[in-house]
C-alpha cells in the first residue's frame, strides 16, 4: 500500500513491481524513449489480447475519443448520443470537432450503463453516432444498443476505458463497436501515469488515426532514425497524440499482469457483494452479473437522501481512514454541458446516491470487512 496516503484504505493502489522498474531501465538503455519500437510492440500485444485487427496507443483516452470523432467525419451540425453518468473526456471529445451531444439516460441504480431502451427516441436525421461508456467495466447491452444504431446506419464508439480485458457475448469490450478507447491513466486497469489505446477494426478508420495521431506526417521520427525514410508530407490536419516507449513499456507489463490482477479483483468484488447484499437502503449494480469483468471500481448507490446524506456518510468513512469517490457527477449538469430542457431522472438519482468504495488487486479480504462494516455503522 502506498505509505504517503493519508487513508488507511485508498480508494486504489498500483499493482507495480520490480518488473515495472526493469522495463523503464531497458528502454532508457535502448536510447529510444519517444514513439518507436515498445510502442508498436505495444499495439500488437494489445490487439492480440482484445481480439481486434488494428489499435494505436494514444496520449490518453481523451485523444482516442476525439480522434474516433475525426474519423467518423463528425463535425458542426452533427449530434451524437452519449450518457451523462461518466467522466466529462467522454462528451468533450464529441464538443471538440463542434458537434452537439445528445444526453441519454442510464437504466437504473442496478444498472448504471446507457438504456437502449430510451435511446432510440434520441435518434434524429442529424445524428451521427452512439458513444457507449462500459461503467466499471461491466458492458453495456450491446446487443439491443448494436441492433438500433444497424437500424439508424449509426457507427458506436466504445469508451472501455473501465474495460480491458471485460467481456461481452465472447467478445471483449472495445472491439465490439467501430472504435473502441481506453485510458492508461495512474488509477485504471492498465497504469501508465497517462497513456491510452485506439481500437478499431476498421483499416480505413487506423490509417487516418496513424495520421491524426502525429500531426499528419506521412513518416514518423523512428522509421526516419533507421533510415527507413528520409523525408516526410503532411497530409492532414493532425495533432500531437502520440505515446511514448517510456510508457508504452510499462504497460507492456501491466498488459501481461492484467489478468490474474482482474481475478483478484473479482474475489474482491464477491467479498463486497457478500458482505452488503441484503443491506437496507443500498443498491448495489451489476450485482446479478456473471461474466468476466475488469472490476474497475465498486460503486454502491444509496435509495435516497440525495447529496447531503451521501456527503455525510462519505465524510465518516472518511474518519475512519477509508477513502470513497463519486463516479460520477451527471456531465449535462456542468456548466459548460448544462441543459436546461433535458431531465434524465436515473442519470440524475445515480449522480447524487452513488458511492464509489475502494477496489485494486490487493485489498486485503479483512479490510473488505472494514469497509462493509463501517458503511453500514454510517448508513445508520
Amino acid at each position: 500500500m502506498n505509505a504517503d496516503t493519508p487513508y488507511q484504505v485508498p480508494l486504489f493502489d498500483l499493482n507495480y513491481g520490480r518488473e515495472e522498474e526493469e522495463a523503464v531501465v531497458q528502454t532508457l538503455q535502448s536510447r529510444w524513449i519517444s514513439m518507436g519500437p515498445k510502442v508498436a510492440e505495444l499495439e500488437a500485444a494489445f490487439a492480440a489480447a482484445l481480439g481486434a485487427p488494428h489499435a494505436l496507443a494514444v496520449t490518453n483516452c481523451t485523444a482516442a475519443l476525439h480522434m474516433a470523432m475525426l474519423v467518423m467525419n463528425i463535425g458542426p451540425g452533427d449530434e451524437v448520443i452519449v450518457p451523462s453518468l461518466t467522466f466529462v473526456a467522454t462528451v468533450n471529445a464529441i464538443r471538440y470537432v463542434g458537434a452537439t451531444p445528445v444526453f441519454a439516460d442510464i437504466a437504473g441504480p442496478a444498472d448504471l450503463n446507457l438504456d437502449p431502451a430510451g435511446l432510440e427516441a434520441r435518434i434524429t436525421s442529424r445524428t451521427r453516432a452512439i458513444v457507449v461508456m462500459h461503467y466499471g467495466g461491466f458492458p453495456c447491452a450491446m446487443d439491443e444498443i448494436g441492433a438500433i444504431a444497424r437500424r439508424h446506419q449509426l457507427p458506436i464508439v466504445e469508451d472501455a476505458c473501465h474495460g480491458p480485458l471485460s467481456e461481452y457475448g465472447g467478445q471483449k469490450l472495445g472491439a465490439i463497436g467501430d472504435v473502441g478507447c481506453f485510458s492508461f491513466f495512474s488509477n485504471k486497469n492498465i497504469s501508465t501515469g497517462e497513456g491510452g489505446m485506439f481500437l478499431t477494426r476498421h483499416a480505413e478508420y487506423h490509417r487516418r488515426g496513424q495520421l491524426l495521431r502525429s500531426h499528419g506526417m506521412t513518416t514518423l521520427s523512428h522509421e526516419r532514425s533507421q533510415g527507413h525514410a528520409t523525408s516526410y508530407d503532411v497530409v492532414e490536419l493532425g495533432y500531437n497524440y502520440r505515446l511514448d516507449d517510456i510508457r508504452a513499456a510499462l504497460a507492456l507489463v501491466q498488459l501481461k499482469k492484467l489478468r490474474p490482477d482482474l481475478e483478484r479483483r473479482a474475489r474482491v468484488r464477491e467479498r463486497y457483494l457478500q458482505r452488503l447484499a441484503g443491506v437496507d437502503g443500498l443498491v448495489l449494480p451489476f450485482a446479478g452479473h456473471q461474466g468476466f469483468v475488469s472490476n474497475y471500481i465498486f460503486p454502491v448507490v444509496l435509495r435516497d437522501g440525495g447529496t447531503g446524506r451521501r456527503e455525510a456518510i462519505r465524510q465518516q468513512l472518511h474518519k475512519a481512514g477509508i477513502q470513497t469517490s463519486v463516479h460520477y457527477p451527471a456531465v449535462h449538469r456542468f456548466s459548460i454541458h448544462r441543459r436546461t430542457s433535458i431531465f434524465l431522472p436515473h442519470t440524475e438519482h445515480a449522480a447524487d446516491h452513488v458511492i464509489t468504495l475502494p477496489m485494486y488487486a490487493g485489498l486485503a479480504l479483512e479490510l473488505v470487512d472494514f469497509i462493509a462494516d463501517q458503511l453500514q455503522e454510517a448508513l445508520k
